[in-house]
């Protein structure tokens, strides 16, 4: 009798391992934003409470952590993307996710430095990611132009550049409330 060559397709990991994999993220993510480029996966796994094989099979080296923390944080914007789609009206979707797109900004400047000191640079990393938020950017707009609300001839991208710029040139502890009231702002200027 032959053995059958075809892949084995791939199991669900189990419930703790799943909840294991998301404790460690969010454990990663705190001790990237307080140490930065100084972060060891010891004090992640210490922290996550799991043993270093249990960091290690999840992550095989410490800028594999880096970039899916990174990564899990671009894609709750594209999460809040769908949800504000369900649950608001289409220009109010669009507002209320540029302010969780001022507070992914925020998290970004504080791992900023630990993405820097990755191997290689961070770019692989964000070119993967900024194809996420554009699509949810051009999801919301696309809603937005549909109902009457947003001029056609304006980019989503042109708002999160206005926005980014505004986190670089603004003092360090007082742009996320300036953004705030910009995206009312660059809103207005949107509208038809």
């Amino acid at each position: 009798m032959k053995k059958s060559t075809a892949p084995k397709p791939a199991r669900k990991p189990r419930s703790d391992a799943k909840r294991n994999r998301e404790r460690i993220l969010e454990i990663a993510k705190q001790v990237f934003t307080r140490r930065g480029a100084d972060a060891s996966m010891g004090e992640i796994a210490r922290r996550a409470k799991i043993g270093p094989g249990t960091l290690y099979r999840n992550f095989a080296t410490r800028d594999d952590l880096l970039a899916t923390v990174y990564i899990t944080e671009v894609e709750k914007l594209a999460a809040a993307q769908k949800k504000l789609s369900a649950e608001l009206p289409p220009i109010e979707a669009l507002r209320a996710w540029l302010l969780v797109f001022i507070d992914y900004i925020a998290a970004k400047k504080i791992i900023a430095p630990a993405l820097n000191a990755m191997a290689g640079g961070p770019a692989r990393v964000f070119q993967q990611t900024t194809r996420v938020m554009e699509e949810a950017a051009n999801a919301l707009a696309i809603r937005a132009v549909a109902s009457g609300d947003f001029r056609a001839d304006v980019d989503p991208m042109d708002l999160m550049r206005a926005i980014y710029g505004l986190s670089t040139a603004g003092s360090a502890d007082g742009w996320p409330a300036k953004a705030r009231t910009f995206v009312d702002i660059l809103l207005q200027g949107s509208r038809p």
